[in-house]
């Protein structure tokens, strides 16, 4: 190659096949390689709720979550597996599977094996809130939650296939289907290094919360999804209860308006 050819392809030394790919990955997962993602942030909450039934129940997003909490777990996961911290990775609330497929495809491109990727939902769509929480049951049982979103629902062979599809299905990925109160406490987990709360409601928060922080490890980080959106749900004061109750201190770190995360102190 002659050094004129050298340096005209100096430039792309830059620009790993790890960033390619999970570039790629997110955008795929979220179907926006060809136009942008809707404005997430939006006050104008009809407006959004009607690009989301377009752009994600109704299209061939696998994921809803913004470009940039995906960074975040990529982030995330990076600083665990830097930082040797033991244990898998786990979302609770998974939708049609597209954070757990960024999950796992962040992990098999970094070269990890030694990590699961578990995805928990009950694959039924979102439970009916507790009694007392007005506000979620007022959201739960609304039109545009029965039948523009459906309750969220993905059925677990249909996120199973959206894994295949993606070459991601295999032995590192396992499934815990059913209602977090019933499948988390038992679940086989011995540690974790990433626990990503997406369960919308107060309950399915807490409990997730109440069965899983334990065996969180020092070093690990919590995500919680839906931390900002307190006009429909309570999912923040679950976080605010369980950190109050648990005496936990470490800073909440924003991902954007809506989500939070924190490092579990060593």
């Amino acid at each position: 190659m002659s050094p004129r050819a050298e340096q005209q392809a100096a430039p792309f030394s830059d620009v790993s096949a790890l960033d390619l790919y999970l570039d790629l990955l997110k955008r795929s997962l979220t179907d926006t390689l060809r136009e942008p993602e809707p404005n997430h942030d939006s006050a104008d909450r009809r407006a959004l709720f009607v690009a989301f039934t377009h752009h994600y129940i109704n299209g061939s997003a696998v994921s809803m979550l913004p470009l940039v909490r995906l960074d975040n777990i990529r982030h995330c996961i990076e600083h665990v597996v830097r930082d040797g911290v033991p244990g898998d990775v786990i979302e609770t609330g998974v939708w049609r599977g597209g954070a757990c497929i960024f999950m796992r495809g962040c992990l098999k491109a970094m070269g990890v094996t030694d990590r699961m990727v578990w995805v928990a939902d009950s694959f039924e769509g979102l439970p009916e809130p507790a009694p007392e929480r007005e506000k979620e049951s007022k959201y739960h049982n609304s039109p545009s939650m029965q039948k523009g979103l459906r309750k969220l629902e993905a059925g677990i062979e249909e996120v199973q296939a959206n894994f295949a599809a993606y070459g991601l299905l295999d032995q590192n990925v396992r499934f815990l289907k059913g209602w977090f109160k019933d499948t988390l406490p038992g679940a086989p987990i011995d540690r974790l290094a990433v626990l990503r709360l997406d369960g919308d409601y107060y309950q399915s928060t807490m409990d997730a919360l109440t069965a899983l922080y334990d065996r969180l490890s020092p070093g690990g980080f919590v995500i919680v999804d839906d931390y900002g959106e307190d006009l429909w749900t309570d999912c923040r004061q679950a976080i605010e209860d369980f950190r109050t109750a648990n005496t936990i201190t470490d800073p909440l770190i924003r991902v954007d308006a809506t989500c939070v995360y924190w490092r579990r102190a060593q």
